[in-house]
Parts: C-alpha cells; sequence; structure tokens
C-alpha cells in the first residue's frame, strides 16, 4: 500500500493556508521536520501524529490514509 500520509499533511496544510512553521510550532517540531514529513522522507511519532490530527481537525486514520 502507497504511503498517503506525505499527501493528507500536505494538502490538509495547504487547505488550511499554514506555514510548515506554523504547524510544526503546534506540535512542537521543526519547519524541516514538517517538509520532511511531506516529501516522505522521515515519519512523525505518534504523538506528533495525533497532534497534527488535531490541529488540522480529522481522525489520525485520516491523516495515515487509512480513511476517505
Amino acid at each position: 500500500m502507497e504511503d498517503k500520509f506525505p499527501d493528507r499533511l500536505r494538502e490538509l496544510r495547504r487547505e488550511k493556508g499554514v506555514s510548515g512553521k506554523v504547524a510544526g510550532d503546534f506540535c512542537g517540531v521543526s519547519a524541516s521536520a514538517v517538509c520532511r514529513y511531506e516529501k516522505g522522507e522521515r515519519e512523525p511519532d505518534m504523538q506528533t501524529i495525533i497532534k497534527l490530527s488535531e490541529y488540522f481537525g480529522v481522525t489520525t486514520d485520516y491523516l495515515l490514509g487509512k480513511e476517505k
């Protein structure tokens, strides 16, 4: 199965109109970490996934590509 997380994160961030720095600050990670998540070069830990889902108002399953 293709990893949908990078695409979902990028899409949600752009829809909300926020930079990687703003999203990262909310989650306690750097803008470069968010960039690496979006490029699929790095995977966030579970706590960061939870914070990202809260920030964007989606479920963790949606963010991870397990639901539409």
